[in-house]
């Protein structure tokens, strides 16, 4: 259910905004959507998991909040990232 080590170093060198940023948000809602995706492919084998939807409820509120987040302090970053993830607004 969680991203290999290789999986998220692929992330964050496609995300960062500069050599060694691993704390952008650009580069934490990538690597939530990961996880979100990964536990969401979780679920459809395994529909009676509440501690994990638990936990997934958790990771979407976490990146919704870090979206906001970028929203409010630069709008053309937000509207990049909401791009290039496919996400909705």
């Amino acid at each position: 259910m969680s991203i290999t080590a290789e999986r998220k170093e692929a992330l964050i060198k496609e995300h960062a905004r500069a050599e060694g940023d691993t704390g952008s948000p650009e580069v934490q809602v990538a690597i939530l959507s990961e996880r979100i995706a990964n536990l969401t492919e979780h679920f459809k084998g395994h529909h009676k998991d509440n501690h994990s939807r638990r936990g997934l409820l958790m990771l979407v509120n976490k990146r919704r909040s870090l979206l906001d987040y970028l929203k409010k302090k630069d709008g053309a970053r937000y509207t990049d990232l909401i791009a290039k993830l496919g996400l909705r607004k």
